[in-house]
């Protein structure tokens, strides 16, 4: 009997050390990700080579367009490694940590990145995807306590404080206090739109929740502007090569005209057949942060990439900041910044 105890106790410590151990960074290896999706990427390939001569022609190719001319380009990429972006990825996020870095912690981070061939804009952007894919894998909890969050909340405790202590954006513990004390979705959105209707004590604590919050927060503003640049940049770049394009505003106008409402807007459409490093590019949507091997970002990506490629084939995703090399998207082929002039965006002095 007491042997039967001892080993009960046994496998509930082992259990207990599995359950502690620390999950790996990172999705599957590339390796068997290009195996699992040979034949989807193969068939991706055969559409985009294929899309000026199907009937009817895909969506946002005019019916009138002109025969395609060839274009070749070699596109230089420095991919990071999966286990030097995990070594990072353990050390840019900290509990309760959801706002602008101070200049001390942005220093130290600078000196992680010394020791690591990744860059601090990298590291700056990594971090940004693993708080939001924390913030969403952690909404029910969050949901769940809102309660005992109203309760401190009426008693005194501040929202940047309660973001603290439960370890979410305080914008997200604004919302739900909100929603605790029986605002309705809508009242909610219209008042964070236009703050000043806000009481004084929320007010004051909707100012600090802003400004304590890079991922709930309201004005998203700056960051959609440096990533409408930089998509002009990529589009000027291969006009500029004597690519002829259609652009995401042209398409988003067009279809919203037809459809009602824009239905596939890649950054970029080529009119002409391209071959980036050997491979067929049919369209390029930009990205302007780091392509990072998180789960939630990943997928994201993924699911938005495949709506493009099932119109047009394969495609490209060009990443600001680089990518990790063990990401695989179906149907697309992963680039850095390359050629590209990035110097209209030194004006913007944060990064994504």
């Amino acid at each position: 009997m007491a042997e039967d105890r001892s080993n009960d106790n046994r496998r509930r410590h082992s259990n207990r050390q599995k359950k502690s151990k620390p999950r790996r960074h990172g999705g599957p290896k590339k390796e068997s990700l290009l195996e699992r999706h040979a034949e989807f990427d193969s068939k991706a390939r055969g559409d985009a080579l294929e899309r000026f001569d199907v009937n009817p022609l895909p969506m946002g190719i005019p019916e009138d367009h002109e025969p395609p001319r060839n274009f070749s380009f070699t596109w230089e990429n420095n991919p990071v490694d999966l286990s030097t972006e995990s070594i990072l990825a353990k050390k840019v996020v900290r509990k309760g940590e959801f706002g602008w870095l101070s200049d001390e912690r942005v220093d130290e981070i600078r000196q992680m990145v010394k020791e690591l061939d990744m860059t601090l804009d990298q590291a700056l952007s990594l971090r940004s995807a693993l708080l939001q894919q924390k913030t969403v894998y952690t909404h029910g909890r969050l949901q769940s306590r809102g309660k005992a969050i109203v309760r401190l909340y009426r008693e005194g405790v501040g929202i940047v404080d309660l973001s603290v202590r439960f370890d979410s954006p305080p914008m997200n513990v604004f919302r739900l206090v909100l929603k605790e004390m029986g605002w309705s979705k809508s009242r909610i959105k219209e008042t964070l739109r236009a703050p000043s209707k806000f009481k004084q004590r929320e007010r004051n604590e909707f100012d600090a929740a802003e400004s304590a919050d890079r991922v709930s927060n309201v004005d998203q503003s700056e960051t959609h502007e440096r990533a409408d640049l930089f998509e002009v940049i990529l589009a000027d770049w291969f006009e500029d090569q004597g690519v002829r394009v259609r652009r995401q505003p042209e398409m988003v106008k067009e279809q919203t005209i037809e459809h009602g409402r824009p239905v596939n807007t890649p950054d970029l459409l080529f009119l002409d057949h391209v071959e980036i490093n050997g491979e067929t590019v049919a369209w390029i949507d930009a990205k302007h942060f780091y392509g990072a091997d998180v789960d939630f970002q990943r997928k994201k990506i993924s699911k938005q990439s495949a709506r493009y490629v099932d119109t047009w084939g394969q495609g490209a995703l060009v990443f600001r900041h680089g990518f990790c090399k063990n990401i695989h998207i179906p149907g697309t082929v992963l680039l850095d910044c390359g050629p590209l002039d990035l110097s209209p965006l030194a004006n913007f002095k944060q990064v994504e």
